[in-house]
């Protein structure tokens, strides 16, 4: 359950960051998903994921994750209507409940 909430908002997440910011910048916008998808596939913590490229200890890769959670909020709430960035609220929030024994782990 943990992981299927975590890739929703990081999906979110990478669809609500460039929408947001392709009216201000085109090139912002593509930064920002290159920076979502692109840190947490270069810096992974040993154990956590079956590759890794390069080793982080846990609390980056947990930073990492608190990193698109608060990307998809915040974007949601600039790019699409309210109730829609309610949702993705409620949804960041039960994320950060479902991943607490996975951050404990990687706190370890």
């Amino acid at each position: 359950m943990s992981s299927a909430l975590r890739f929703i908002t990081e999906l979110v997440a990478w669809v609500a960051a460039p929408w947001a910011l392709a009216s201000h910048s085109v090139l912002l916008a593509v930064l920002s998903v290159v920076v979502l998808i692109g840190l947490p596939t270069l810096f992974s913590t040993p154990g956590d994921k079956n590759s890794v490229i390069v080793a982080v200890p846990g609390y980056v890769t947990i930073a990492l994750v608190l990193l698109q959670l608060v990307v998809a909020v915040v974007a949601s709430w600039i790019a699409w209507y309210p109730a829609v960035a309610v949702v993705v609220t409620v949804l960041a929030a039960a994320t950060v409940v479902t991943e607490q024994p996975r951050w404990r782990r990687l706190l370890n």
